[in-house]
């Protein structure tokens, strides 16, 4: 289903006082691992641990089952979810209901670490890893991305915060900061870089 580029008018009326926090990108962006630094930061995380820790994401996926459900309307537990994060990729942004507030870090990883680290999830799970090239996911991954964040900038509901995941492993201290910035002050920083395990950086690009 292609973005909405013309719904650009929202009415923010929830109740809270805080933004609801996102994390997104695509599958195997970093967002776990993202979702695991605000947990130790101090962040309450909105989870249910349905889907459990595996050799792909051993630490955990910070999922929760009914965010899969937001482009069906089930929406009420967003009711209780501000000053709290929650996972939501990239392809359900979109269906975000209008009358909240929300604060995006988004998650930008090099895509041919996305396809590795994806192709070695499926390989584990016994599924076909070459259904479609990828060269052919490369391109609809870019053609996805792009309309994702011009579609972001759009929405004056919307506060975004763009972490690159590369940078961030080698060098973490700079987008903390940002970090702080962006959610304010609270945040055990030091508690954040210790949560980061760079053994789980498997798939490394050569460039």
């Amino acid at each position: 289903m292609p973005l909405n580029f013309l719904r650009t008018k929202k009415t923010v009326e929830n109740t809270g006082n805080e933004a609801v926090i996102v994390v997104s990108g695509l599958p195997r962006s970093g967002t776990s691992m993202m979702m695991k630094m605000l947990e130790a930061g101090g962040i309450p995380i909105i989870k249910d641990d349905l889907r459990q820790a595996d050799e792909s994401n051993p630490k955990g996926y910070y999922e929760f089952e009914r965010v899969k459900k937001l482009k069906d309307g089930d929406v009420a537990w967003l009711e209780n979810a501000d000053g709290k994060a929650v996972k939501v990729i990239s392809a359900l942004l979109e269906h975000l209901p209008a009358g909240y507030r929300y604060k995006v870090i988004f998650m930008r990883r090099k895509t041919e670490e996305i396809l590795a680290s994806q192709k070695e999830m499926l390989i584990r799970l016994g599924e076909e890893p070459d259904k479609v090239s990828s060269e052919k996911l490369a391109e609809l991954f870019a053609k996805h991305l792009t309309n994702v964040e011009l579609w972001l900038a759009r929405q004056p509901n919307i506060d975004v915060l763009y972490i690159h995941y590369n940078e961030f492993i080698s060098n973490p201290d700079p987008q903390l900061k940002q970090m702080e910035k962006f959610l304010g002050s609270g945040l055990d920083i030091s508690k954040m870089k210790s949560a980061i395990d760079t053994k789980l950086y498997r798939q490394r690009s050569k460039y």
